[in-house]
């Protein structure tokens, strides 16, 4: 059985990834310093899959912690990497905390992947690389914009320092997953994603003003070039994101891969405003949305949207969740928090 270390594996993203790797017959070790994640979420994955995943509480900012880890486990054989700061609007207010956490997280566990010899690597990137692309949908080819904000800038300079340091150790091969927007939660209803403090993303503050901790939400920009003036977004549900990594994986220990790192878009390949999408949550809900229009927000694209036919084709990826189970499961997974209180 191999072994995955999966950084930030107590988060939205990771705990549903582990969750699928081990329904998938890998041994996951996390590891996560739960500054921005709860160490509980882990309890919801045990429900789950029906063991526990042992996580080492470790700032992979600090690269003596990170090492110990590899040196208590000399059989990992790929890394999945997510941990990083993610909130674009705090990375557009707190731009060095975001370039020196995002980077040199990504750097110390790359050191280690060397040093350690392990021969798979997955890095958790973003929509956000492209900027304001001239033309959508984008496909992995399609060139880089600027980026909208300092978060997305550490994704770009991410990938370029996986690139980069693949080309140097060819006994490497890596994956570069470039999400749109992951939402939704587990349809078991056990783990999904849990914002600390005021949600910075669209979905978890739909359901947080419609379970009544938010008294009104805001919809940010209603001036832009789109269907209704708010903005565009592949919106893609959390469990299909984290089958992808699964996948990926496979294609790297399989020995797929055309060349020693690749890239993947991970969409639905269909846009949706965020009008829209409140819609879609109040017909499956049943509740009436308390929101306001605003200005628009610092770090936000207008509109983007994936071509996703190379990650089907290559992987073998096909999302099955719609727009209604994200916003279902998202629902389901908020009133469980509310009556777990």
């Amino acid at each position: 059985m191999k072994k995955i270390l999966v950084t930030g594996g107590c988060g939205y993203i990771g705990s549903h990834t582990i969750v699928d790797l081990v329904q998938n017959g890998f041994e996951v070790i996390s590891v996560d310093d739960n500054s921005r994640s709860s160490i509980g979420i882990l309890d919801g994955v045990e429900e789950i899959i029906g063991k526990r995943v042992k996580n080492y509480t470790v700032d992979l900012c600090n690269f003596d912690d990170t090492q110990a880890i590899f040196e208590e486990n000399h059989d990992i054989t790929g890394i999945i990497h997510f941990a990083a700061f993610k909130a674009v609007g705090e990375s557009v207010e707190k731009p060095l905390m975001y370039f020196d956490n995002n980077l040199n997280s990504l750097i110390n566990i790359l050191r280690c992947a060397e040093e350690f010899h392990v021969p798979h690597f997955v890095f958790s990137s973003s929509c956000t690389v492209y900027g304001n692309p001239d033309s959508i949908p984008v496909t992995e080819e399609t060139p880089f914009k600027p980026a909208e904000s300092p978060y997305g800038s550490t994704k770009q300079m991410g990938e370029g320092i996986v690139k980069q340091t693949i080309n140097s150790y060819p006994e490497m091969k890596a994956i570069l997953l470039r999400y749109f927007n992951p939402v939704g939660a587990h349809p078991s209803g056990l783990i999904g994603e849990i914002p600390l403090g005021k949600p910075a993303n669209l979905v978890p503050a739909i359901t947080q003003t419609a379970i009544g901790k938010l008294p009104k939400m805001l919809v940010w920009g209603n001036d832009y070039d789109t269907r209704d003036g708010s903005c565009v977004r592949d919106y893609i549900h959390v469990c299909d994101i984290a089958h992808a990594h699964t996948l990926a994986l496979n294609y790297l220990i399989e020995g797929r891969n055309e060349g020693n790192c690749d890239v993947f878009n991970l969409g639905t390949g269909n846009g949706n405003t965020v009008l829209e999408a409140i819609k879609v949550f109040e017909e499956v809900s049943g509740r009436k949305l308390n929101y306001g229009l605003a200005g628009r927000r610092p770090g936000d694209v207008v509109a983007i949207y994936a071509n996703n036919e190379k990650a089907k084709s290559k992987l073998g990826w096909d999302p099955k969740y719609t727009l209604a189970d994200m916003m279902r499961t998202a629902w389901a997974w908020e009133e469980k928090l509310a009556n777990d209180k």
